[in-house]
């Protein structure tokens, strides 16, 4: 139904007919039709006729949380907290965002690949994908655009400067939604890095019906022997099949959708005052 309030699972019905229509959330509704923001519910009736200010593009990735969280997890996540977050910032600014289906190709790390399914993708395969994006929304007179991650193995900076070189008129910038605000002081885990407490947490507030805690694994990890890359004095991949059990880093057990409300709100907040502001402002 299209009268639902923010965030929806339309975006996992243009994909799958698995889940149920959608449930309110805490984000008050307006008046504008939710098609003319979110493009996974589109159509070319609803957007000829609108200027839009922003592109919001989530990148996620395709591959195992725990046993428990989808394999899409990191494009659901990004997606629908830029749904909200791009419905907060037209209704208080008037600055309107187009929010992209998510991509689902990621990077990852050795011993990943070889799970079932998993899809890992080279940083060259990623700037290949986009530069077309950008190549295909300069052309439409598109100007602006925020990469919103919900996959800790992207990294798309080397991508932008080449891109701002390329097209220095198109403003380009990338955050991460789970690194925004830190999460000490919402959730209780010390270790909490893939498919946790705070990401399980996250999806139990939005999408519920695709959460059993009771499938989960403990997501016990092993860290690395040399003290000094436990201690981020270097860096190098951890090698997954090593350094996991059940591909998840850290315990889920005691997430909760109210745990991932609480941490939410001040992150849709913090993003909906950036799609704002780059609405509205030039670079410099």
């Amino acid at each position: 139904p299209m009268n639902c309030i923010l965030p929806t699972s339309h975006f996992l019905e243009s994909i799958s007919s698995i889940l149920p229509a959608c449930r309110p959330r805490n984000i008050e509704n307006s008046s504008m039709e939710k098609r003319e923001i979110d493009l996974t519910v589109s159509c070319y009736g609803k957007v000829k006729d609108v200027k839009y200010d922003v592109v919001i593009l989530p990148w996620g990735a395709t591959e195992p949380h725990n046993l428990h969280l989808p394999y899409l997890t990191d494009c659901i996540l990004p997606h629908d907290i830029a749904v909200d977050a791009a419905t907060l910032a037209l209704e208080r600014s008037g600055v309107r965002c187009m929010v992209m289906p998510p991509v689902p190709f990621g990077a990852h790390n050795p011993g990943q690949r070889e799970l079932p399914f998993c899809i890992h993708t080279r940083y060259t395969t990623q700037q290949a994908i986009l530069e077309d994006i950008v190549a295909s929304f300069y052309v439409q007179g598109i100007r602006k655009m925020v990469i919103l991650g919900g996959h800790g193995g992207n990294n798309f900076k080397g991508m932008i400067r080449d891109l701002a070189v390329t097209y220095p008129d198109f403003l380009i910038m990338a955050t991460d939604w789970f690194s925004i605000i830190p999460t000490k002081g919402y959730f209780e885990a010390d270790i909490d890095d893939h498919a946790g407490e705070s990401e399980t947490s996250a999806m139990m507030y939005y999408h519920p019906e695709l959460v059993n805690l009771a499938e989960a694994g403990d997501g016990a990890s092993r860290p690395f022997a040399i003290a000094s890359l436990n201690e981020k004095v270097a860096w190098t991949p951890r090698h997954w099949d090593k350094a996991t059990v059940d591909s998840g880093v850290g315990n889920p057990k005691k997430a909760s959708a109210e745990k991932g409300e609480r941490y939410l709100k001040p992150v849709i907040e913090k993003l909906a005052t950036l799609f704002a502001e780059v609405g509205q402002h030039d670079l410099y």
